[in-house]
């Protein structure tokens, strides 16, 4: 009988053993458990909104019921969006009800939820050229900026402080650069362009890059390209600036010249110009037909204030231009810009469509017809 309960007290202590080590296991394997360290904790995915333990980000805002500003001759089905490829790691694009009391309130980026997510290492680089094919610069606090030429450069998890004219340039003739989750401004006064800086991320290249999850403040055109993924950033605070022939330098948080041959993305970023009018501002997002026509954009899901029209459409010849499901914020002008929400919107172009695009009070916005 001894032997029997010396026997059974055995096999219930390796049963509960058992128990105890398959449960570790199923909470290692779920994420339950003891939580991680903090954003340091444990290995970042380059296309990750947030490092492990980080915590969730905010939730997209709810869809909105029939929308009356819907038109274009794109449009083919009016409670369809249309299509378009996301970047790799790209949200969800919010769809804007109403009302919402700030950008971050309503799932929108803000100082939450860009940047760098890992502790940084100073280094005080200058003005950087970077030449290695597939550099992969992560975890630098850079004082300087950096000037690409060469393809597959990444920049991730890191902050630039540019005295500049740029934070970050792609050259021509080079491709493939990828700017995540980094910190990029610049220091007011200390720019070459007496004393401004224009750009933060500038493509200069002939192919599509791609910008998510940074925090761009000061620069006086943020984010300059014709073609990329601009995806989940927060722009604020531009700082206006005279450049070096005396005049306000024109300010964008994105801005793209026309003629581009590809495709230009610009989903889910909260985009502000507080710039006045008449120190220079232009647009949240301008969209103009500099060096030719504008065409094959998409403008879709995100926050825009500010400028002297929070949209340039891109003019008389602009095609293939998706304007959808934006929000329209009054928190630097009544009218969304100085003058108004939205001018140049070519609504016969053809491939255009402007659809569920509000006010952050909900009401819709429709273009007026262009001159």
């Amino acid at each position: 009988m001894a032997r029997d309960r010396r026997r059974l007290v055995a096999w219930l202590l390796t049963g509960l053993v058992l128990a105890v080590v398959l449960a570790l296991y199923d909470a290692d394997r779920t994420g339950v458990g003891e939580p991680s360290a903090g954003p340091t904790a444990g290995p970042c995915p380059d296309s990750a909104l947030q490092c492990p333990g980080a915590g969730p980000a905010p939730g997209p805002a709810p869809a909105p019921s029939a929308d009356p500003s819907a038109s274009g001759p794109g449009d083919p089905s009016a409670g369809t969006t249309p299509s378009a490829t996301p970047s790799p790691g790209t949200s969800t694009s919010t769809k804007p009800g109403g009302p919402c009391s700030s950008p971050g309130a309503c799932g929108f980026p803000d100082a939450r939820t860009t940047g760098p997510r890992i502790a940084l290492e100073r280094h005080d680089t200058g003005n950087m050229s970077v030449k290695t094919d597939g550099m992969v610069i992560k975890g630098w606090d850079i004082r300087g900026s950096l000037d690409v030429y060469a393809n597959d450069v990444t920049v991730i998890d890191s902050r630039i402080t540019s005295a500049n004219w740029w934070g970050i340039n792609l050259r021509p003739g080079f491709s493939g650069l990828r700017v995540l989750h980094t910190t990029i401004t610049a220091v007011p006064g200390k720019g070459p362009d007496n004393g401004g800086v224009d750009y933060a991320v500038s493509n200069m290249g002939g192919s599509s890059i791609e910008v998510g999850w940074c925090d761009v403040s000061v620069f006086g055109n943020a984010l300059s390209m014709g073609q990329g993924e601009i995806h989940d950033n927060y722009v604020h605070d531009i700082v206006p600036f005279r450049n070096q022939g005396g005049e306000w330098q024109h300010t964008d948080a994105v801005i793209s010249g026309g003629g581009n041959k590809g495709r230009l993305t610009i989903r889910h970023n909260t985009l502000l110009n507080p710039v006045p009018v008449h120190q220079g501002a232009s647009a949240a997002v301008g969209l103009f037909a500099d060096t030719g026509n504008v065409s094959s954009v998409v403008v879709d899901g995100n926050w825009l204030a500010g400028g002297a029209y929070a949209l340039y459409g891109g003019g008389p010849g602009a095609s293939g231009i998706q304007v959808t499901d934006n929000v329209f914020s009054a928190e630097y002008h009544p009218n969304g810009g100085a003058y108004g929400l939205v001018a140049a919107w070519n609504a016969g172009g053809a491939g255009n469509v402007w659809r569920g695009n509000r006010t952050a009070e909900g009401r819709p916005v429709v273009p007026e017809p262009s001159p």
